[in-house]
Order: C-alpha cells, then structure tokens, then sequence
C-alpha cells in the first residue's frame, strides 16, 4: 500500500482513525448557467462564418484527434451505465436504509451479458442498465468474484442494441502507451478521458487480504462512476477494466488502476458457465514464509497435497515416568515439514506467489511441486483438487 488512500469506487466503510473509503455515490449533475446581470460585449460575426449541425470532418483532424475519434466511436455504444439500489443495515443494526449507487460497464455479447466490477453491484436487490440508445433494462447477477472484483450480470435487450467489446491481449502492454477510460464518472453517461500507461505490474488489494497482480496504472482520469468501465487501446480493444483510484481527495489525481484483460477473460468465461470462479485447489492448509522456502504448516486432511505424499509438520507422541505414574505428551517437529520452493520450476518465496502460479491452472491439472526435503531437493507432482 502507498501512503495515498486507494478508494475502492461505490464502496463505504470507515477503516481506522482518519482514514476512510467512503462511499462515491454518483448524483445525476445538473450543469446551470450563472444568470448574467451586466450586458455583455458581442464580437461582431464573420460574414463567412454560418451555423451548421455538421461535424468536424476527419481530415480536418489531426492523426492523433482521428484516434480518439475512432476510439470512441467504436466504443462509445458497447458501454453502458449502471444504477444500483441496495438495502443496507443502519448504525443501529435494527433499522435498514437504501442506498443508491452508480457504475459502468461493457457488453460482452448479444446475449446481453454485461462486464463490470464486483463492487459495483454487490449486495444490490435492483440493477438497471442505461444502453446507448436511452433505453434501461433490469439486470440480473450472473456470477461475481470479490477476490478479482469481476461479476457479469444479463439484460434482455434486443440483440440488435448490443455491441460487444473486443479484448486485447494484455500480457503485451508497454509503460508509455497510450490508453482511454470510458464510464459514467458522476453520472456524465460515456465520457472520454485520454491517458498513458504510467506503470504495469501494480498489486491491488482485495477481499480476504489478497492481491490482484499484473494490475495497470494508468493517468487518464478516473473517477467515481467510472467503476466497471473499459480502459482501451488505441484500436479501440479492451486492455483493463477501471476499478479502483489513488487519492486524498476521492477524486482523480492521475493514479488510477484497472484490472488487466486477460484475468477478465479467464473469470468472465468461468462466472458465465457456473455462476462463479472454479479455483483449483492444492490441499497446503498453511504455510509459513522462511528464507529458504515456504514450509508446509498444514495439510487439508485427505488433501491432493496429502495424497501426493507432501510432508507437513511432524507429530511425535512420548511418555515420561515420574514414580508410579506414566504421562504421554505430544510434541510438534516443524523441522520435519517440506519447503516448498518452485511450482512448474518457478521459484516462489511468498503464499501469494504460490496461489498465483496454482490459480492459473484449472482443477485435475497436475503441477510439479518442489520442495527441500532433509536438505535435498524433490520433484512431487501433485493433481489440483477443486475449492469449495
């Protein structure tokens, strides 16, 4: 974690003394002209110049302008706006209230499956989704995981009003390429900003003190309501999803992060088949980070890790004679636990470098575990259980 407050967009809960991820609940705006009191001077008009509801053509443009151009052009129908209303326990734990929320998010196909963040629509007992066109429809869940902060959620809309998104390959970024954010921010249906990729490779926290890796960041501004949106390339394919933004403000100041478009893949195929992300399993109940490796504290019981003949800490039972009486008594021999120090020949030295590399395999797959085992090095191949 930076020392800037990473506000989670649509989200409110107050963690710790002066430090709080609030809740950036997006008002419809109203833009209202100041009344003007004193006359005003009136340049005089050019006599060519006439009013014309015609665009700017493109070859007026410059080459950069007609990117941008085509980006949104591309786009700007394949995203969505997305208000939520959830019920919500008060202070008091007896009463209830209704909160409103806002997001964004992406058509994925004509069936009408809808991409956006986890957060955006968590806990909602009414999701309606505003297309292109004007026209709002009622959603409903599909599958969400908080882990990755991805759900998908379905609208019956007429196939003909969808307009999917195409995914770019997001292992081939480069810092310094240029990227656009398309939402909802404040309630402005499907605005344009224009950014780079200032870093790659960023973590995220999540839920259940875990991490998001290969996370984008990126200067286009970002801000609440922008939740669930497409971060693009330049030929108008989906590199990220907007999620979350660094600041002391709650709004912009040009740190902003999006989940990258391959981990959107491998979770939206698995939430739209079973309503949730399958993860495979390897039974390793616990481990404890060393220097040399990470040792095996626990074993699930009957585990994959316990079936492949992974050695976790070691009980010893003794007995001690004092006069008449025999006492038995256990001690635990953490020495005698496997160090795990590669999965597939990848070196690890963290728990979450090991979830990392087993959760992007599928369960059934078999993974090559090694470990340090009484100072020699051993090859345990291990077939992945599915998680509960």
């Amino acid at each position: 974690m930076t020392r800037n407050t990473i506000f989670l967009c649509l989200i409110s809960a107050a963690l710790g003394a002066g430090v709080s991820i609030l809740y950036l609940e997006v008002p419809r705006t109203r833009v209202a002209m100041a009344q003007q009191t004193e006359p005003r001077l009136r340049l005089p008009t050019a006599p060519e110049a006439q009013v014309t509801d015609e665009r700017v053509p493109l070859d007026e443009l410059s080459p950069d302008e007609r990117v941008n151009v085509s980006v949104y052009e591309n786009v700007n129908r394949s995203v969505v706006n997305i208000s939520t209303v959830a019920t919500r326990p008060s202070a008091f734990m007896l009463l209830e209230y209704e909160s409103e929320g806002a997001g964004s998010g992406s058509v994925l196909d004509k069936e009408g499956h809808i991409l956006t963040n986890f957060h955006v629509v968590e806990g909602a007992r009414d999701i309606q989704v505003t297309l292109y066109d004007g026209k709002s429809y009622e959603a409903t869940p599909v599958g969400g995981d908080a882990n990755s902060d991805v759900a998908v959620i379905k609208i019956d809309a007429p196939p003909e009003t969808l307009f999917p998104v195409k995914f770019a390959d997001s292992s081939r970024l480069r810092v310094g390429q240029r990227v656009f954010a398309l939402g909802n921010p404040f309630g402005l249906e499907r605005t344009l900003t224009i950014g780079i990729i200032s870093s790659l490779d960023r973590t995220l926290p999540t839920r259940n003190n875990r991490t998001v890796k290969s996370v984008i960041q990126t200067d286009a501004a970002i801000n609440p309501g922008n939740s669930g949106g497409p971060l693009l390339d330049s030929k108008s394919r989906i590199i990220g999803m907007n999620t979350a933004i660094a600041s002391r403000t709650g709004q912009s100041a040009g740190v902003g992060f999006a989940i990258p478009a391959n981990m959107i893949s491998r979770v939206v195929r698995q939430l739209i088949e079973d309503g949730r992300v399958i993860r495979p399993e390897t039974g390793i109940a616990l481990v404890s980070r060393t220097e040399r490796g990470l040792r095996i504290a626990a074993l699930a019981p009957d585990g994959p890790a316990e079936r492949a003949g992974l050695r976790g800490p070691k009980l010893i039972r003794e007995r001690k004679r004092q006069g008449p009486f025999v006492y038995e008594y256990q001690t635990v021999d953490r020495s005698a636990a496997d160090l795990i120090v590669a999965v597939d020949d990848q070196a690890i030295s963290t728990a979450d470098d090991l979830l990392t590399i087993v959760e992007s395999k599928r369960p059934g797959e078999r993974v090559k575990i090694t470990v340090l085992r009484e100072g020699a090095k051993v090859d345990v191949p291990l077939v992945l259980g599915e998680s509960e």
